[in-house]
């Protein structure tokens, strides 16, 4: 497809917001021998996207500028690399790219093969689109950390969720219940009878006392913490932790780095773990076998066109309200 040329979304500075994303026209990118090039049918928006442009993530992202953002996609193959054997044009896939290069809002991108995987036909565009990031953080959180097997076995494990409606949230939701557990979860009111219908077993309003608290309403003391939520203390934590409590935080600041340090110098038995994503192409997998089998969905907030990115970037930016991802379509 050399010297074709496509519709990207794109920001040239960072620290700017949703007004500083232009539609534009540039190149189609041609994939390396270890890549796919891939016609995009769906994206999904993460908190980290936003950030990204922020400059908050500053030195590691972005890689360079003008930056087009988006990690998360599903579409369809049109080229591959000399050394892929294992994908093919016209393949069905959900891919994910490296944070530090981005490329998903737009009509074509190109990524590395072993972060895709083949889409069935069960999962559609917009399911497949929201799962990579979110889904490889709840996985990756739920089984690598806190040693969760999803297929039911092990010993019973009270896990709490915290932002139990956000992307990585209703993901980990799902994905615990799987497991020999019982989940207790905590969002925005406005959220809870769908959290409920995503398996939770007991919800509590994260507004009320007890649920800023985080009580569980049978009074249950928590094994596993999956903390999908804003920065929370460990005073808040730490009454309802049972006596080898772990909290795993998926979006760790400085005060987690610093927690973290504290309790494994004085050899506490409970902790607080920060999570940075490793993303693997056979986690991918599983998740998309999971997808398929009806075993997790993806919970879809709001869909925008490309051509219009400023909305989608705004709600992105609140993700305390968004439930579940957002979805933009070319």
């Amino acid at each position: 497809m050399a010297g074709r040329v496509m519709h990207a979304v794109q920001y040239g500075s960072c620290g700017g917001g949703p007004s500083d994303l232009k539609y534009v026209e540039v190149p189609v990118p041609a994939p390396k021998k270890d890549e796919v090039l891939i016609k995009v049918e769906a994206a999904s928006l993460s908190p980290i996207d936003w950030k990204i442009q922020q400059g908050m993530l500053k030195p590691m992202f972005p890689k360079g500028l003008p930056q087009i953002p988006g990690t998360d996609v599903a579409g369809e193959i049109v080229e591959v690399g000399s050394s892929v054997k294992n994908f093919k044009a016209g393949d069905q896939v959900v891919a994910m790219i490296h944070f530090s290069i981005g490329g998903g809002l737009a009509e074509f991108l190109v990524t590395k093969a072993n972060m895709v995987v083949i889409r069935p036909a069960e999962i559609s565009a917009a399911q497949g689109a929201g799962l990579p990031a979110a889904g490889l953080m709840a996985h990756q959180a739920l089984t690598d950390s806190a040693g969760i097997k999803l297929d039911g076995t092990g010993k019973p494990v009270n896990v709490l969720v915290t932002g139990a409606s956000s992307g990585v949230g209703h993901y980990a939701v799902q994905l615990a219940k799987l497991g020999n557990t019982h989940v207790t979860a905590t969002c925005a009111p406005e959220h809870i009878e769908v959290v409920k219908s995503l398996g939770a077993d007991e919800v509590v309003d994260c507004t009320t006392p007890d649920g800023a608290a985080l009580k569980s309403p049978s009074g249950k003391k928590y094994d596993v913490v999956i903390h999908c939520a804003a920065a929370t203390s460990w005073s808040t934590f730490e009454p309802h932790l049972a006596s080898n409590g772990k909290i795993y935080d998926v979006n760790p600041t400085l005060s987690t780095i610093k927690t973290y340090t504290l309790k494994k110098l004085t050899f506490s038995k409970k902790q607080q773990i920060p999570v940075l994503l490793s993303p693997k192409g056979e986690n991918l997998e599983i998740l998309v076998k999971l997808m398929k089998e009806g075993k997790i969905k993806t919970v879809i907030d709001s869909k925008y066109s490309l051509s219009k990115p400023e909305d989608a970037w705004a709600k992105n930016v609140d993700d305390d309200h968004v439930l579940g991802k957002i979805i933009v379509e070319p």
